[in-house]
């Protein structure tokens, strides 16, 4: 049974950092591709990172490029999304999603599992 488990989530000062992990079990971690996304309020879920299976291709959303990083380690079985410069129109729930192959992509049906979410939350 797929399970991802996010933690890190929290309330923050605009400008601060988080790092965001997620944990996955029922799978082979390092066979698929993963990638966060976010849904504030009242919107859409929306991309914001991907990783390939080894690490060595990600995606942005434009609006994170430069401020947040995806990485994995396949060997502790780990996801994360490091978070600099918090903005306020960062918070939402952030989700950790298990892609259906190697390669990472943006779509929000390109993802087969999800998680429950974690708060981000930013204030100003």
């Amino acid at each position: 049974q797929v399970q991802l488990v996010e933690s890190g989530g929290g309330l923050v000062q605009a400008g601060g950092s988080l790092r965001l992990s997620c944990a996955p079990s029922g799978f082979t971690f390092s066979g698929y591709a993963m990638g966060w996304f976010r849904q504030a309020p009242g919107k859409e879920r929306e991309f914001v990172a991907a990783i390939s299976w080894s690490g060595g291709i990600t995606y942005y959303a434009y609006s994170v490029k430069g401020r947040f990083t995806i990485s994995r380690d396949n060997a502790k079985n780990t996801l994360y999304l490091q978070m600099n410069s918090l903005k306020p129109e960062d918070a939402a729930v952030y989700y950790c999603a298990r892609g259906r192959d190697l390669y990472a992509r943006r779509g929000t049906g390109d993802y087969a599992y999800w998680g429950q979410g974690t708060q981000v939350t930013v204030s100003s």
